[in-house]
């Protein structure tokens, strides 16, 4: 299958949990805080390399890719890549630098569940929703215990994994991530035409 194809299925996958994702909000009333990037800034992030070949892609499309992938190479910093901070001085405040691009893990969290030890759905979210929503979120659990459809990060990882079984199994953390979604791209087009009308990508 061609990178062009694979990022195809990859985004039509994040359409699909858009969807499922805005349908779930809009019975729950849960949101993200405005302007709050802490779990982006949280050091410990794994993500697959296949659900961020679509940002590779659009980085070669603008022939930055080799030059992404140098500065992600250079960087000592172990927060995502991506993650724009507002302030030096309070880093869990910012936001995705290229938000359309965005990883799987980073659509599913706050609004997909996990599945617990007892078989129960469980949302999987942060302390400052749970704590500064707690009308909503505790009406979200009795919602979900009654069948409101969330999504699930098994199934959605189980369905990446289906476009592209070695790079959607590989599970690293974030920025190792980022780095084999740019050199799958790189080594694909190393000895094949550029992509239809594009002439300089790198």
């Amino acid at each position: 299958m061609t990178i062009e194809q694979r990022v195809v299925l990859v985004e039509e996958l994040f359409h699909n949990l858009d969807i499922e994702i805005t349908e779930f909000k809009s019975h729950t009333q849960l949101s993200c805080v405005a302007g709050c990037g802490k779990c982006c800034n949280h050091p410990e992030i794994d993500a697959s390399p296949l659900e961020f070949l679509p940002w590779a892609f659009h980085l070669f499309l603008n022939g930055e890719a080799e030059k992404v992938l140098t500065t992600l190479n250079q960087s000592t910093v172990n927060r995502c890549f991506i993650y724009n901070p507002l302030s030096l001085l309070d880093k869990n405040k910012g936001n995705c630098s290229n938000y359309q691009y965005r990883g799987l893990i980073c659509r599913l969290f706050g609004f997909g569940a996990n599945t617990d030890k007892y078989g129960q759905l469980r949302l999987a979210t942060c302390k400052i929703i749970k704590e500064g929503q707690a009308e909503n979120y505790n009406k979200s659990t009795e919602l979900i215990n009654k069948g409101l459809p969330i999504p699930i990060f098994t199934d959605y990882y189980m369905n990446l994994s289906q476009i592209d079984f070695q790079l959607g199994n590989v599970i690293v953390p974030i920025n190792k991530a980022l780095k084999l979604a740019i050199e799958e791209v790189l080594q694909y087009y190393a000895y094949r035409p550029m992509p239809s009308g594009h002439f300089n990508c790198a």
